[in-house]
């Protein structure tokens, strides 16, 4: 074998690895379905907490979100809502729902990251022992917040609930392709690392910090995909996130198909910039210091989207089996062709048991058109890509 074939065959082996990484991701959350049961609350005590919901013109659905907190919480906790530069009524809905309210205005630093920072700067005069994160446009599941806290305050590491997108009733084949690729990110590939006993990314909103942890997390960023960014530096920092499937978190695509667009390019421009930024120094950091969580989530965060993914090695399939014929390369060719082999298992054993309400097996089978359609977003990365935090913009916006 001739040097520049081995070192071809060492660069698709590498390219294996996410495709490989699912795959066990997948298999190993098989068995821990019966962990999705739905929580209720506990009634033994438990730590004083503090609800920080940022809220960037959220009147059409906060108090919805609002309504599903408020019964959850004890005597002593807290419901903090930062209006952050809001043009409408957020902050008027908000009081009246019994929050409390805090308004920032500042259009140079724009982004969750600084509303964040600034609730948690807000919270410092009558500090929770627990710090739960929930967006203005989610609905906190019944036991959710209780879930959160106890796993939060018991393992003395954030908590991430599980976070699931919904497609509106009656929505079309793009809509319901989008929400089973997010099924997958967030509950089966969660849900298999949390039964091998890894942490998991955080997931942007239904989050429990202690706050010992989060008083000195770096939030004010404008980082397009924050959430992520405070996982990993909360798991270099010795506490990676745990998953906790018991407490459900849900909200909605946004309803137009501008600002669906707008979501999708943020969230997949973000985790790109943080796969290829950060994935590899914290692997070898995890690796160099003997860690097996940091490794286990840096194995989890260059694992790209399934989109990218299946282009990836559809892609590098097609160029092995091109370049055999020229160069008569078996080995790459395998490998390239084994890579695939174990995407598709993963899919499919994932649809099989997470998505058959979401695709028929038809649907499932035209997955390669929606991949396709996506063309745009990766090409936008290369040559345009986002750099600063964008909210999407709903109905009638």
């Amino acid at each position: 074998m001739s040097a520049i074939e081995l070192a071809w065959s060492a660069i698709t082996a590498l390219a294996a690895v996410p495709a490989l990484v699912l795959l066990v991701q997948v298999l190993a959350s098989i068995g821990a379905r019966a962990a999705l049961g739905g929580s209720r609350d506990d009634p033994a005590p438990r730590p004083r907490i503090a609800v920080l919901m940022p809220a960037h013109n959220e009147q059409a659905g906060i108090a919805a979100t609002l309504a599903s907190i408020t019964p959850q919480l004890r005597p002593g906790d807290r419901l903090l809502v930062v209006a952050d530069n809001c043009s409408d009524d957020t902050a008027a809905i908000a009081r009246a729902a019994g929050a409390e309210v805090s308004e920032r205005h500042d259009t140079q630093r724009r982004g969750k990251g600084y509303a964040l920072d600034h609730g948690v700067r807000h919270l410092q005069a009558d500090a929770p022992e627990i710090v739960v994160m929930l967006d203005a446009d989610c609905i906190a599941h019944p036991g959710c917040i209780d879930a959160l806290v106890r796993a939060c305050s018991t393992t003395g590491r954030p908590a991430q609930s599980l976070y699931l997108m919904e497609a509106p009733p009656g929505a079309g084949l793009k809509l319901r392709a989008a929400q089973f690729a997010w099924r997958v990110k967030n509950q089966v590939r969660a849900l298999g690392l949390w039964q091998l006993g890894g942490p998991c990314q955080l997931m942007g909103t239904g989050m429990a910090f202690l706050w010992t942890a989060i008083r000195e997390a770096p939030l004010a960023s404008g980082h397009l995909v924050e959430d992520m960014q405070l996982g990993v530096d909360l798991a270099l920092a010795g506490t990676p996130p745990r998953f906790e499937p018991r407490a459900l978190v849900t909200s909605r695509f946004p309803d137009t198909e501008a600002g669906a667009a707008a979501q999708r390019k943020r969230w997949e421009h973000g985790h790109l910039t943080t796969l290829l930024g950060v994935g590899p120094r914290l692997l070898l950091a995890g690796l160099l210091r003997g860690r097996f969580g940091v490794a286990a989530l840096a194995l989890d965060l260059m694992v790209p989207p399934l989109a990218l993914l299946l282009l990836a090695h559809l892609g590098l399939a097609a160029v092995n089996l091109v370049a055999l014929p020229i160069a008569g390369w078996m080995l790459p060719l395998a490998l390239s062709l084994g890579a695939l082999l174990a995407l598709v298992a993963a899919v499919l054993l994932a649809w099989r048991f997470h998505g058959r309400d979401l695709l028929s097996a038809a649907e499932l089978g035209s997955a390669p058109v929606y991949v396709l359609r996506k063309l745009p977003i990766y090409s936008a990365f290369l040559f345009r890509r986002q750099s600063q935090w964008v909210r999407a913009k709903r109905e009638n916006e």
